[in-house]
């Protein structure tokens, strides 16, 4: 079949894009068509380059210390990371392409912070605009192209169905990075296949700026300043008067991550209903954190699995209801 993808935006959990293109090749399927936000556009367009293996080598070698290292803090960029150093490496394996000369059509999304609209870059350097596309609210500092101060295309658009709209594919494929968390069985029954991936997740308590790491890379005053702006807890505990019991504990971080968590499935759910997809892939908010880009290689695990449950679901036979 002829494929179009929409990658939507959700920071390291875009590494599940890998698997899900990784599963649509292996089934001999061509993908004719790609759109992206954020980290979406960012694997759509090395995919669209011919350069994704390239690309998964030098993630999934990433450890805990090197993504700390690539993440460059900041205290006077307009964003908390420059992130230029990750930029660096993708550019490496990119090389000096433009968009309109990809052998697949691609689109990555980004948004003009100043016109307050969502941006469709298919034209000019891959680079540049996946630079644009990534850069996160208050954590990558916006770009500036063309004239226009441009961030994140996560913050408009988290899931662009619009670009691939007009496609000529046989099948249509969005990859949702903000799904809800899958509930276990209630009637005693064993999980389903699949679900595996979950439980190691939850099993998983590394967290990306462990304060021993950061300090052994970052040890001055101004890096420290940075990172506990990432605190994921707070000494004051919120309570709830009418209960008496704490309330789950929240730091700055993790209080701006899940606001953009939130506004962005509100914004997926009305694109999925003005631009629905032939098949919906949604990845768990909680299968890693934003910044967790040490964890490649099981998210693309994760990717796979999902994407080949839905696609074995394309040819599932529809139950009859009995008479």
């Amino acid at each position: 079949m002829r494929v179009a993808l929409c990658l939507g935006s959700g920071g390291a959990r875009g590494y599940a894009h890998i698997g899900v293109i990784n599963e649509v090749l292996e089934r001999g399927h061509d993908i004719v068509g790609i759109s992206g936000s954020s980290m979406g556009a960012l694997v759509g367009g090395v995919y669209a380059a011919g350069k994704l293996d390239e690309y998964t080598d030098w993630a999934t070698s990433l450890t805990q210390r090197a993504v700390l290292r690539l993440l460059d803090p900041s205290i006077s960029a307009a964003g908390v990371l420059r992130a230029e150093k990750i930029l660096d490496a993708v550019r490496e394996i990119l090389g000096d392409v433009a968009i309109e000369d990809l052998p697949i059509p691609f689109t990555a999304v980004a948004t003009d912070l100043i016109a307050g609209k969502s941006v469709w870059l298919q034209r000019g350097a891959a680079d540049a605009a996946i630079r644009a596309s990534i850069a996160i609210p208050g954590m990558i500092s916006p770009y500036v192209l063309d004239g226009r101060l441009l961030a994140d295309g996560g913050i408009l658009d988290s899931l662009p169905m619009a670009p691939i709209s007009a496609v000529n594919a046989d099948l249509t494929i969005a990859i949702s990075l903000a799904g809800e968390v899958p509930r276990p069985p209630t009637d005693g029954t064993e999980p389903k296949v699949g679900t595996e991936w979950l439980n190691r997740m939850w099993r998983s308590t590394s967290a990306l700026l462990d304060t021993r790491a950061a300090r052994t890379v970052l040890d001055t005053p101004s890096a420290r300043s940075v990172l506990s702006r990432f605190a994921t807890s707070s000494d004051d505990e919120l309570v709830d008067a009418d209960k008496e019991s704490p309330a789950p504990k929240l730091g700055s971080f993790e209080v701006m991550n899940r606001t953009i968590d939130i506004a962005q499935s509100a914004l997926a759910r009305h694109t999925l209903a003005a631009y629905p997809p032939d098949l919906l892939i949604e990845v768990p908010r909680t299968a890693c954190r934003t910044l967790e880009f040490h964890r490649a290689a099981e998210m693309i695990e994760v990717g796979r699995e999902l994407a080949t449950t839905a696609l074995d679901s394309l040819h599932r036979p529809a139950v009859e209801s009995p008479a």
